[in-house]
């Protein structure tokens, strides 16, 4: 306490030491009492135990892999983002590594274990006869169809005799995927086709994935013609196929592939797309037995026959005058007795013969693969990866649309032509105008690929723009027609 004389005088008190924290008894004891985690709660001490349990596990293993060495690891950490997301990247095992065989062994026990799960041809047919036995008849129509209740017992049925690998099929969902009639059945027939159409596609994807050397989902050109090969022995149409034409063969179907599945010309296609694409459903049809079924006209334009294939060769063949391999502008012309415009053939060169091999001088020349793209898009202009080839051709400036007066520079040469053929005298104005009127673009000044796609005419358009003979068939379209139905009334 304060002390004072009445006289204002004050006295120094004497200083007191005050000793350091840590010598003081009680803090001694606290921090030995804390320390040795007798004081500790049960909570408490179950951290501490764990955290050392823990601890001795991480270096229990340490020990244990610097004895062992290190294994081949497939993934590596590459970065990790601010918001601590780890990125993986997969590694590629070196050819002929641990690692390598490995992944190859598994990658092929696992295929095999999918084609197991698959039905065969004997689990269909007897599927097949399941159905045929349970089904009930429609009175009115004569078809064979089941209900639900019949769905149910066919399914018990099924997997009684072939198995439960046939069970996937016979799922409600399924069931609800078919058109049912007033009384709910579903037709049988439709229902079986779907399921020989689903496993012949999973099929599909395991034989593709078994050549699909660096598992990355896609087929490389030399790997989708091994799948090709691999079919011909299954494909009725094809088993006559002289052995020393199987290789060109092969090179010619595998191109169809990567003409529709592969637009930005990677050099690979993805197998999901090639699953889902008409050209393995074309392919595909090539299983029918006999070819009198199938009339020369359907040979001719199925692209994947025996007949198409020839015809091609025998085409390239026929404009190589010099048979160095490769096709001049000049011989190029020749083309279906040489009805394409002089300069469509010259912007294909510009547009899509950049890496051709050279001929003499700076020539450059068509190669036969470059050949097959141009014989894909003139066959296929209806579609969007034909209309797109061919739109690079008559984008004359390369700006990404076409104006009246590309369209006037174009269809000149057309018209050059069909006055040399003996036909009428025709304005190019109104024909410009009809393809204006045809087409209905969104900007009322320019044609855009988009506005070809959408008006559904942009192949008949094409066609006017390049050759002399599609004009004439777009000028003459309603006696075609009118020749096409008189057969028919016959």
């Amino acid at each position: 306490m304060y002390s004072g004389s009445s006289d204002g005088e004050t006295h120094d008190a004497p200083h007191r030491k005050i000793p350091p924290a840590s010598s003081m008894l009680w803090v001694r004891n606290l921090r030995r009492f804390i320390g040795s985690g007798a004081g500790l709660g049960s909570e408490a001490l179950m951290e501490l135990e764990t955290k050392r349990i823990l601890l001795d596990i991480f270096k229990e293993k340490q020990k244990k892999s610097a004895e062992a060495g290190t294994i081949p690891s497939f993934y590596k950490k590459a970065r990790e983002t601010k918001h601590r997301f780890i990125i993986f990247i997969f590694l590629k095992p070196e050819d002929g590594s641990i690692s390598h065989r490995v992944q190859r062994l598994a990658k092929y026990r696992f295929l095999r274990k999918q084609s197991d799960l698959l039905l065969n041809a004997d689990d269909l047919d007897a599927m097949w006869v399941c159905l045929r036995e349970n089904c009930v008849i429609d009175d009115a129509t004569g078809a064979e169809k089941m209900n639900y209740e019949d769905f149910c017992h066919i399914a018990s049925v099924c997997t009684e005799q072939i198995g439960p690998k046939c069970r996937r099929f016979f799922s409600p969902s399924n069931f609800m995927k078919f058109e049912k009639d007033e009384l709910g059945r579903i037709a049988i027939l439709p229902f079986y086709l779907y399921v020989m159409r689903t496993v012949s596609l999973t099929q599909a994807r395991i034989d593709m994935s078994e050549l699909d050397e660096d598992s990355d989902g896609f087929l490389q050109p030399h790997e989708m013609e091994s799948y090709i090969r691999g079919l011909i022995p299954n494909l009725a149409q094809l088993r006559d196929m002289p052995a020393a034409f199987v290789q060109m063969y092969c090179r010619i179907a595998a191109h169809k592939f990567f003409f529709f599945c592969d637009p930005h010309r990677r050099g690979k296609a993805c197998i999901k797309k090639v699953l889902l694409s008409n050209c393995l459903q074309e392919l595909m049809e090539l299983h029918q037995e006999s070819e009198e079924e199938v009339t020369d006209t359907e040979q001719a334009e199925n692209w994947f026959s025996l007949t198409s294939a020839q015809r091609i060769c025998d085409m390239f063949l026929a404009l190589d005058k010099d048979t160095n391999g490769t096709l001049s502008k000049q011989e190029l012309r020749d083309y279906a007795d040489g009805t394409l415009t002089d300069i469509f053939i010259e912007r294909v060169y510009d547009e899509h013969i950049r890496h051709g091999k050279s001929g003499g001088g700076n020539a450059r020349e068509m190669d036969f693969e470059s050949f097959l793209d141009f014989v894909l898009a003139l066959e296929n202009k209806d579609t969007p990866e034909g209309l797109t080839y061919l739109f690079r051709c008559l984008d004359l400036q390369g700006r990404g649309y076409l104006t009246t007066a590309d369209i006037h520079s174009l269809f000149r040469d057309v018209h050059h032509k069909w006055i040399e053929g003996g036909n009428y005298e025709l304005c190019i104005e109104d024909v410009r105008d009809e393809i204006w009127d045809m087409v209905k673009p969104v900007d009322p000044l320019k044609i855009t690929l988009a506005d070809l796609l959408a008006c559904k005419q942009g192949g008949t358009v094409a066609s006017m723009l390049i050759d002399v003979r599609g004009f004439w068939a777009h000028d003459n379209r309603e006696n075609l027609l009118q020749e096409e139905e008189e057969p028919e009334e016959e």
